[in-house]
Parts: structure tokens; sequence; C-alpha cells
């Protein structure tokens, strides 16, 4: 156990669950299904079954640090890695990697989305520990696949060949192919043959896998840390970041190293799992719905000839009436109501058009 680590990554802003999630309070620190926790209460806990509370690190933007603090108040402080601005996932596993290798370079880590809903937790330990299992034995970088049950274009996807899933039977399998969300018939393609897997962005590798890949692959990145052996854990590290992330291409590990690399393996998860990205995926998720197919997240409502909507009032003492809709999203909160079909079309069209207007302080 002291030499594995989990490093969560809470630096999003999730503007696709607007008007809920806010530049200011993105989703990831917030109760949005209902379930008591926020989601990043809700990784950490999952995390905290598999490792001991130091060992289990936070990056997030410096400006949600007092609320990662708030939310995590057992963690040490020092655990917070912060970033001065976001980069996408390469930048961010490159911070995290440079650190530790600073703290216990001979460590592996699991690195994890601070926003996932994830069911069968006893299972997704099991598969944690075998995705650290392998990568301790094995120069290779581990990633958790989930199988796919319909043709979603919101998800990568990854490729094992019929003849690794028949020989390995479950385990650990060499990777042919990350391919990022594709179209509607490409995803129905994938998902007929059998071959392919959700890309779940839980990855699991030892720290000198990840660096050696991660330099070969994608240099102009790493470059940017260069020096990092003197900088890591003193007060220096505040500038060198900031640096380093000004200079740093916007990437994700997935184009950064994954589709690149040879020693990609993928374990099948067996759990649950959705990244919740959209107000779509929360509806398809959370199974407490009425008898016409409503997700009503309200305290008080009055819903009448109403179907499959996503109806939700964050405002007490407030009662939500709604008729005659069908497929809609309707969503109040203290200074936004939010009307809206819900397709992710038109939610993303409203963002835009907010970006575009001078209502910034609804961001």
């Amino acid at each position: 156990m002291k030499n594995r680590y989990c490093v969560i990554m809470a630096g999003g802003v999730g503007s696709r669950f607007w008007p809920i999630s806010r530049s200011s309070m993105p989703k990831q620190f917030l109760d949005i299904t209902g379930s008591g926790k926020t989601f990043l209460r809700e990784t950490f806990d999952r995390f905290a079954k598999i490792l001991p509370v130091e060992n289990i690190f936070v990056v997030t933007g410096r400006i949600y640090e007092d609320i990662v603090a708030g939310q995590l108040p057992e963690m040490p402080s020092e655990n917070i890695f912060l970033e001065p601005f976001g980069r996408n996932t390469a930048p961010c596993i490159a911070y995290s990697l440079y650190k530790l290798l600073a703290k216990d370079p001979d460590s592996t880590m699991v690195v994890a989305p601070s926003d996932h809903w994830i069911k069968e937790e006893d299972i997704f330990v099991r598969n944690i520990l075998e995705a650290f299992d392998h990568a301790e034995k094995h120069d290779s970088l581990v990633t958790l696949g989930i199988k796919p049950t319909r043709p979603e274009t919101n998800y990568g996807y990854i490729q094992v060949s019929a003849a690794s899933q028949s020989k390995f039977r479950g385990g650990a399998m060499p990777v042919k192919t990350f391919t990022e969300k594709p179209d509607l018939e490409m995803a129905q393609v994938f998902m007929n043959s059998g071959e392919f897997y959700w890309n779940s962005g839980i990855f699991v590798w030892s720290l000198a896998s990840i660096r050696g890949e991660l330099e070969k692959y994608m240099p102009e990145l790493a470059s940017q840390f260069d020096g990092w052996k003197d900088v890591m854990w003193t007060d220096a590290e505040e500038d060198f970041v900031e640096k380093a992330y000004g200079d740093s291409p916007k990437i994700s590990i997935d184009y950064a190293v994954m589709e690149k690399t040879d020693k990609a393996w993928l374990i099948p998860a067996d759990f649950s799992w959705s990244d919740l990205g959209t107000w779509e995926s929360l509806y398809r998720c959370l199974g407490n719905k009425d008898e016409n197919g409503n997700l009503v997240l309200a305290k008080d409502s009055l819903v009448s000839g109403v179907t499959d909507s996503i109806l939700l009032s964050k405002e007490k003492g407030k009662l939500i009436a709604v008729r005659g809709l069908e497929n809609f999203i309707v969503v109040n909160t203290d200074d936004v109501l939010l009307i809206c079909p819900k397709v992710e079309a038109d939610i993303k069209q409203v963002i835009t058009d907010l970006s575009m207007s001078d209502f910034n302080k609804y961001k």
C-alpha cells in the first residue's frame, strides 16, 4: 500500500450541467444525484477503501482549493495539487507524475476523474486492485474499459482483439486502438463488433512506465517540467508550475500518449459506470423516475401531462409546477430558470449563447 497512490482530477468546469454547475462551483463539488455526497466526496470515499488517506491526492484549480479542503477535511493540505488554469488531462497528469516522482519514484498510481457515477463499489475495488497488480508486474499503461450497452457518441472507445478476449478471459488484454467520440454510425459498428469498450478515463501505471511514454510521445509537454527535481514540494513550485502550464499544450492524455503507445492494456470493468457528462446521462443513470418517466429532483412539485423529462429545483420552500411537456429539462436555481428540450445540441446552444452575451455573471 505504501507504494500505491491515487490522483483524483477535479479541475473541470462541468459546463454541460449548467445552470447547476457554474465556474465558481463546478459539478464535481455538487450533489447532483441526490445521494447526499458530492461527486468528489464519493470518488474520494471509493479510493479510501483501497488506499490510506495520505496516499490520495486531488488536482484542482487554485480557485477551488478551499472547496476541496472543506469537502475533504481529513486529507492533508499538501495533498491538494493546484493548477494555475486548466490544460486538459495530459498536463494535469504530468504535474502529478513529477510531484510523485519527487516523493516516491518507485511507486504506482491510479488516475481517475472526480465526477464519475459508479455502482457495485466492491467490484470497483477488485478491478482497481487487479490493475495495480498488473501495472506493478509489467511495463504497461493499464486502463479500465466498460462494455458498451448502447452506441454512445459522447465516449471514447478502446479496441481489443477477439483473440485477446478469448486468450485472457477477462484479465488484462493488450489494446489495439483508441478512438475518440465516434459518430452514431461508427459507434454502432464498434458495439456490434464486440471488440470495443468505452474508455472510462481511469488509468493505472507505474511512475516509471508513464514517465517513459510521456517523454517519448509528448516531449513538448514533458520538457516544460524540466528541473522538477529541484522545485517540487518547495516554495518555488507554484511559480514553476505556472510557467510550465503557460507553455504546455492543451491536450488529453488519450491524444498525448494512449493513442500512440504500444504498452496500453485494458481490464474489463464489471461495475455500472457513467461519466455523467450531460443531463441526458444523469437521466439515464438514475432510477427514481415517476410512472411517466420523469426524473423529479424537487422537494415540492406539481406535475401533469409531463413525460420523459428532468425537473429539478434547488430552491427550498418553492413549488415547481410543470404541465404539458415531453422530453424537456426544467432546472430552477436561485438566479436561473432553464427550460429546454432534453437534447444535448439544444443545451450546448444555450451555453454557447450564454458565452456570447452579456450574461457572464451566470456562467
